[in-house]
């Protein structure tokens, strides 16, 4: 048995629905063997999920994306780091109910990124998802020896806002040892830049951003790309409108200009966090998220783990909280059946609030179901 599922997000981590679910099998099936293997698709909880999986937890201070310091974590094994930007400049480091759609900056993902090389990391996974930004990763870049001047010559102020003064992009400074490192950007997303499905119109809202600001935003991004097109050639342009640019505030463009290759989020997820090993000793999948429905479908986490477990010949179920697709959208995912939270409790509230007891129930079902 394989528990390889994301987090319930707001009740439980993966950590936790592994541990939630193993009890509830357990219940039924007491002496039953059970691999677990947290996942995340490069969004928040990544760094959670590499560390479970046996990396080091490595924490180092970096600015917030408001620019006050917090103390953000990136995981580290032979060689290879899993740097999460969520940690430094996720929505999750900002004040209750504060949004900051136009100031926002990337800079501590940039200090991140600094540390894993600091830490002699030669592959970086960037792990993107959960901004509380939409800078263009122009912070980032900053934070890794770019210099970005209004026509006055003074640094941009902070933000996607920010960029619409911009005059001149410098990238010549950049930290060397990112010639010598891979840089995979890990991301459930892969959109654009700019334009109708760019950063700003697509995911500027849920960040605060009102319908005026997304024009701002969206026309300072473009106006970016254009002056960095004639910093660093054709290719600023051709990134803009590369799949991935437009992931997390546009930070995906910033690392696409630091030579980073975009790969879905899961899939590189399930390679570094040894999936393919565990799947080999498993004869029944367990993986789930908290909601599972159409954006499931568009590279989330499950949806990853079914299609690479039905390759591989494994059956596969999956636990949730809420379930938005019909058994034929399911069995085309590679996803037997669905066990949802509000099965056992139609109450949404105690669903939230109770996810973990909730959980361990639906879990005996799925030993019943599978196992007896």
């Amino acid at each position: 048995m394989l528990i390889a599922a994301d987090k319930f997000k707001g009740s439980l981590t993966a950590v936790q629905v592994a541990e939630r679910v193993t009890a509830g099998l357990r219940r039924v099936v007491p002496d039953l063997a059970v691999e677990s293997l947290p996942v995340a698709d490069g969004g928040d909880g990544t760094v959670d999920a590499a560390v479970a999986a046996g990396f080091e937890r490595r924490e180092v201070r970096v600015a917030g994306p408001l620019g006050h310091e917090v103390t953000a974590a990136f995981a580290l094994r032979d060689g290879t780091a899993v740097v999460e930007m969520a940690e430094a400049s996720g929505l999750q480091r900002l004040p209750a109910g504060v949004f900051a759609p136009l100031t926002a900056s990337t800079y501590g993902s940039g200090e991140l990124l600094r540390a894993a090389l600091d830490a002699g990391a030669r592959t970086i996974v960037f792990g993107v998802g959960g901004s509380a930004t939409t800078d263009g990763g122009a912070g980032m870049l900053s934070a890794l020896g770019a210099r970005f001047r209004d026509a006055d010559g003074e640094p941009v102020t902070p933000g996607g806002e920010g960029l619409a003064a911009l005059a001149s992009a410098d990238l010549s400074d950049l930290d060397p040892r990112l010639a010598s490192v891979e840089i995979v950007l890990a991301s459930d997303v892969d959109n654009p830049l700019t334009g109708p499905k760019g950063a700003p119109a697509v995911y500027g809202p849920q960040k605060g951003a009102s319908p005026d600001d997304v024009t701002a935003l969206d026309a300072a991004l473009a106006h970016y790309a254009t002056v960095l097109e004639k910093t660093v050639g054709p290719v600023a342009a051709e990134h803009a409108a590369s799949p991935g640019a437009g992931a997390a505030g546009g930070i995906g463009y910033g690392a696409l200009l630091l030579g980073a290759r975009f790969r879905p989020g899961i899939e590189v997820m399930l390679d570094v966090l040894g999936f393919a090993a565990a799947l080999e000793r498993a004869t029944l999948v367990i993986t789930g998220e908290g909601s599972l429905d159409e954006q499931t479908l568009h590279g989330k986490a499950p949806a990853g783990v079914a299609a690479a477990a039905r390759a591989a010949g494994r059956e596969v179920v999956a636990v949730c909280g809420r379930l938005a697709l019909p058994p034929v959208e399911l069995g085309r995912a590679g996803i037997r059946r669905a066990y949802p939270l509000t099965d056992a409790e139609p109450d949404v509230g105690k669903c939230i609030a109770d996810a973990g007891p909730i959980l361990e129930r639906v879990a005996e079902g799925i030993a019943r179901d599978f196992l007896n």
